[in-house]
Order: structure tokens, then C-alpha cells, then sequence
């Protein structure tokens, strides 16, 4: 006996096949009909519902696809920049570590910005490439979806996540990078992929997260390379909460909503450093 999978068919147009699907209403769509949302996708109504989103000319999403949103931007300038000063004058590179490194000790004593300030420091350029990649590859769409003010909360909140779990771990260490902030993105587009997890792009997008995930875990555990694990755990754990909360109806639309969210996660992530 033989079977054969029925395809289904847009819900708008009867005579197109589709294996994309609305993540909210779980109608099929055909690429025609769906809508890219803060997570996932959606059909037309449930796009358009409460008159949050409006349509665009496929020329302006192109445009907007080839600049960079602002919060991204300014995470990747300011990083750089401060590599660069560091390298060029060691001095003021001594001088940021002194006083923009999480240095655990120091957290103890009340200098709980460090949490955050070490997100823009690198311990060296492959650090500060692997990092700033990860995040022009991960952020752009993640802002356009979501909005500046939201993706900004996401990640200072991810960022002292990963800050508070390191300080926890290791009382006397002293750590840099962006690793915990850019794991709360990796948190994110699980949560988002896991949802869209019936459809053909989720499913790829989800393998594609586990497998990066998976890498990253057995080179933190590799002896000799250093690597803050905890602060990956902390940023991943952190960035993957407030995308799941965001997904709540009474929230998914207010962009207040989700900063408040944000601010919360990061609150939380902080209260035992305090």
C-alpha cells in the first residue's frame, strides 16, 4: 500500500501548494499572503489585527534589509572603536580594562555596570570578530521584528544575565566580551524558530540554532580556551525567557509591554549580584 502526503493550499488563494503556515491561527500561507511578526510569522488577518502592522512595497523592504537597524549599528561601532583606541594607544587599553572589565571583585564592592560595560571589551581581534558577526548576522532582523526599544532591552538584559551568572560562578574572575548579550539573541531565534518549528524554514532555522549551540557548549567545556560558558548560559537562558513572554498576547503588541519585560528579566538576573 502506497500513501502520499497531501500538501495543504493557501487559505487566500485555493491554487497554490504551501508548507508555510501562521504561526498564530496555524492557517497555511503562501509567501504572497504571510507576514514576517516579532516571532514567527503571520497570515493576513492576524497580521493586520489591532492594526499594528501595515503593508510595504517590496522595494522598501529591500531598502531596509540593506541598512543596518541603530541599535545594531551602535553595538558594532562602539565595540570596534573601543578595540581600536585600545590597540592603538595600550595605555588607555590598560586604563578600559581597569575600569570597564568585569572584574568580580569589584562587582562584589558595588560596581555592578561592569555587568554591562564589559559587553563592549575584547580580550583580542578574533573575540571581537566572532562576537560583532554573530550579531550582524542575529540582530538586524531580530530589531527590524521587533523594534529598536525592545531589541536594546533584550540586550542589556542578556548581557547582565550572562555578567550575573559568570559572578556567580567564579566570585575572583575577570571576564570581556559580548558573549552573554549575543547569546540572548541565540535565545531569541530559538524560541522564535521553535515556534515556527512546523513549517520548512523554522525546522531548518531550529536545526541551524541547535547545532551552533551545540559547538559553542563542547568549546566551553574544552580545557585551556578560557571561555566564560556561564555567561553564554546566562545570556541564552535570559534572551530565550523574554522571547517566550513576549509572545503573550497582551504583550506581543505593546512595545512599552516588551521593555518592561526586558527590564524585569534583567532586574531578576541581577538581584543575586546585588
Amino acid at each position: 500500500m502506497s500513501t502520499q502526503s497531501v500538501i495543504p493550499t493557501c487559505y487566500r488563494h485555493p491554487d497554490r501548494e504551501t508548507r508555510l503556515s501562521c504561526s498564530n491561527c496555524g492557517r497555511p500561507v503562501c509567501v504572497e499572503c504571510v507576514r514576517p511578526a516579532a516571532v514567527g510569522q503571520r497570515c493576513l488577518e492576524c497580521a493586520t489585527e489591532g492594526g499594528g502592522q501595515r503593508v510595504v512595497g517590496m522595494d522598501e523592504v529591500t531598502r531596509s534589509a540593506d541598512r543596518l537597524p541603530p541599535v545594531t549599528l551602535a553595538v558594532l561601532v562602539i565595540s570596534a572603536a573601543v578595540f581600536a583606541a585600545g590597540l592603538l594607544v595600550p595605555t588607555l587599553d590598560r586604563m578600559i580594562g581597569v575600569w570597564l572589565a568585569q572584574i568580580n571583585p569589584y562587582v562584589a564592592q558595588g560596581e555592578w555596570w561592569r555587568l554591562l560595560s564589559a559587553a563592549f571589551l575584547h580580550g583580542g581581534f578574533v573575540h571581537l570578530a566572532f562576537n560583532m558577526y554573530a550579531l550582524y548576522l542575529f540582530g538586524p532582523e531580530l530589531e527590524r521584528r521587533v523594534g529598536s526599544g525592545s531589541f536594546a532591552a533584550m540586550y542589556v538584559a542578556s548581557a547582565i544575565a550572562g555578567g550575573a551568572a559568570f559572578y556567580v560562578a567564579e566570585p575572583n574572575g575577570i571576564a570581556v566580551g559580548a558573549s552573554g548579550a549575543v547569546f540572548g539573541l541565540f535565545g531569541a531565534w530559538l524560541v522564535a524558530s521553535y515556534r515556527g518549528r512546523h513549517t520548512v524554514v523554522g525546522r531548518q532555522s531550529l536545526r541551524q540554532l541547535l547545532i551552533l549551540l551545540g559547538i559553542n557548549a563542547a568549546l566551553g567545556l574544552m580545557p585551556g580556551l578560557r571561555i566564560a560558558w556561564q555567561a553564554h548560559l546566562g545570556g541564552l537562558v535570559a534572551g530565550a525567557i523574554i522571547t517566550f513572554l513576549w509572545t503573550m498576547p497582551a504583550i506581543q503588541r505593546r512595545p512599552a509591554a516588551r521593555v518592561a519585560v526586558a527590564a524585569v528579566v534583567g532586574a531578576v538576573a541581577l538581584a543575586p549580584v546585588i
